[in-house]
């Protein structure tokens, strides 16, 4: 991950250094007009968490510090939020150094320093990341307390303060304390990354019962976990309840617990002399950030099925608890009882890193009525009155897409619109807004849900190019959103806001197109074989100057490409549609014939079986094969 050109803009204009130095000057702590340290900053129900004194780490221990002996998962416990969401995802950062570096800025140069008394203004600072911004919060280091006692967030040590001076950060950010009771585990996990998050639903993937999907969702935990994604998994309580009870294995529904470790165990005296072989165990670590370890099942914490694990192995991986909450399973049983997982990738896309990078496409957008807010495609008529992004892809290539709302989240709570995105495969020289539906490819569509985001990796696709939809579930609902798309290779990304070619100011006096056409090739047949192998042939769609070219399809003479254009077409009497088939080469591509399409009327989805002929003064002579397109032609040039 590379965080070498981010930017970091600075929440309410506040300037750390600034007022820090203005403290010092003042020689006065420093107090946050913004975030005061009253009621106004606890909740918008006076007095919902009782007689709450607020004071500063000085006024709670004799030593405080932001850090004893480092971060780490068994830092942060639950305190009377419900926010076990924020919690759980705090774990996950103290356990990737880069990441809370990020969010942590200067952390030695904030830590209280007793060779250094003046420094100690009162005054830090926090990172988050805000739709597509790293955003730098200042807070003073007053906290709420009961009998001297945090009420929220809290370390195991007494005198450790970073957990509950990140979340007093994040509480400002969204306006008091009250506003992070329920949520998700992906929203903290996106603003402590930048990433984009995964939410795994494990029982609709059936990992429980098969062991081959079981096998996969490891391989890929594993992987994410040697990447320094972040993850957490959970029991959704079903009703209120059900809310944080316990099942007879001892889990809390309702509840998000951190994953902080996924390995592959040997078992004792397993193989060939014990050495070659070893049979091996899936397991998984996990911790509930109320500070408990409650699992009963294998592996529980004194359960005699440690005695399989091979000594080495226990110490090599830290198999024990010395971690207050945090606790072992096999990964089976991690299958088996719980029911979602979530995945935070920090995608990488600088070039200076020797891991995969992703290209991405970024747009801030919003769904306004009356013409960009359609609802989803239940909506038939009114589906493709939403906002449309454009990408390409390359050949068998994947891709992924967030689509994140600007969080409702305030002083009341979480407001989220039920959102989704539909991607479908459009013509490869696609410019202008799409207008019927029926004559696009749907790829693929994400479910919808009234989640902050909606994240999708799909793939491999055919090359060519896509749009994505993005909408609220019922039409005329207002909102503003981000969208990212990452593609393994340069994507062209770009918001499709106009509905038809518009003339610019310096080319005024030019014709305004007349007709739109849209032209499929669908397939050719009974091409001649240009090898011994067949042919590579391609296709060059033209028509009034521009080319758009198809994917080749290899050793075949009975292509199939199913790429599409479009022309919006200014003389289409004089300049008629042309499609030339090409064997490709490596030196020199090879003509193999070509169809002029004269006709001018109009017809829809009209199936076109043609013959092939020659170039030039063989223009007459037909050529082996024929050709299948479908066409659709208009003046209305808004309806294609």
């Amino acid at each position: 991950m590379s965080f070498l050109f981010d930017t970091v803009k600075k929440y309410k204009n506040q300037d750390y250094n600034a007022l820090k130095k203005d403290a010092q000057t003042k020689g006065a702590l420093f107090i946050d007009s913004e975030f005061p340290p009253d009621e106004r900053s606890l909740s918008s129900t006076p007095g919902k968490f009782g007689n709450i004194v607020w004071k500063r780490p000085k006024q709670i221990c004799d030593n405080p510090k932001l850090f004893v002996e480092g971060a780490s998962s068994g830092d942060v416990s639950q305190g009377k939020l419900g926010n076990c969401w924020f919690v759980a995802a705090s774990s996950c950062l103290a356990s990737v150094k880069e990441i809370w570096n990020k969010v942590i800025p200067d952390f030695k140069g904030q830590e209280w320093d007793d060779q250094k008394p003046d420094d100690y203004q009162g005054i830090f600072r926090f990172q988050f990341w805000r739709y597509g911004y790293w955003t730098e919060v200042v807070i003073d280091d007053f906290l709420p307390t009961l009998n001297d006692q945090l009420v929220f967030i809290h370390s195991q040590s007494r005198n450790e303060f970073w957990s509950a001076l990140l979340e007093k950060a994040y509480a400002k950010l969204f306006g008091n304390y009250e506003s992070l009771d329920g949520g998700e585990l992906s929203e903290a996990l996106e603003d402590f990354t930048g990433g984009v998050s995964d939410t795994l639903d494990l029982l609709k993937m059936e990992v429980a019962t098969k062991a081959e999907e079981r096998v996969t969702l490891f391989a890929r935990m594993d992987k994410e976990m040697d990447r320094h994604s972040l993850m957490a998994a959970s029991i959704p309580a079903t009703s209120a309840d059900e809310m944080e009870a316990s099942t007879d294995m001892g889990l809390v529904k309702g509840h998000a617990y951190g994953i902080t470790a996924v390995k592959n165990v040997h078992l004792e005296g397993s193989g060939l002399f014990g050495i070659f072989n070893r049979e091996k165990l899936p397991m998984i670590r996990l911790r509930n950030p109320w500070g408990q370890c409650e699992w009963k099942g294998a592996f529980s914490d004194g359960s005699p099925e440690w005695d399989k694990i091979d000594v080495n192995d226990r110490k090599k991986v830290g198999l024990t608890f010395e971690e207050d909450g945090e606790f072992w399973m096999t990964f089976e049983d991690f299958c088996k009882y719980f029911h979602q997982t979530a995945i935070c990738r920090v995608v990488n896309t600088s070039f200076f890193s020797l891991s995969k990078m992703w290209h991405e496409g970024l747009a801030h957008g919003g769904w306004k009525a009356p013409d960009r807010a359609g609802g989803c495609p239940n909506n038939k008529e009114t589906f493709l009155k939403n906002p449309q992004f454009a990408f390409d892809v390359g050949d068998d290539e994947e891709f992924m897409a967030q689509l994140m709302q600007k969080s409702t989240r305030d002083k009341e709570g979480s407001a989220n619109k039920t959102i989704g995105f539909t991607v479908l495969r459009v013509e490869l020289n696609r410019r202008y807004r799409i207008h019927e539906l029926s004559l696009q490819e749907r790829t693929t569509s994400t479910v919808y849900r009234d989640s902050r985001s909606i994240f999708l990796r799909h793939g491999p696709l055919k090359k060519g190019r896509y749009v994505i939809v993005p909408s609220t579930f019922d039409p005329n609902q207002e909102a503003e959103f981000l969208l990212r798309v990452y593609t393994s290779a340069a994507n062209n990304f770009m918001e499709l806001s106009q509905d038809m070619p518009v003339k610019s100011w310096w080319n005024c006096c030019a014709k305004d197109p007349v007709m739109v056409t849209q032209v499929k090739v669908v397939k050719a047949v009974g091409l001649e074989k240009q090898d011994t192998q067949g042919a590579d042939p391609y296709c060059i769609i033209s028509c009034e100057g521009e080319k758009v070219s198809t994917h080749v399809e290899t050793n075949t003479t009975n292509p199939e490409w199913g790429d599409s254009a479009i022309f919006y077409r200014k003389k289409p009497l004089q300049s008629p549609l042309k499609v030339q088939i090409w064997n490709n080469n490596v030196l020199r591509d090879q003509y193999m014939g070509k169809h002029v399409f004269l006709s001018t009327d109009d017809f829809h989805n009209s199936a076109q079986e043609v013959n092939l002929f020659g170039r030039k003064n063989e223009s007459a002579t037909q050529r082996p094969g024929k050709l299948l397109v479908y066409i659709t032609q208009t003046r209305q040039l808004t309806s294609i």
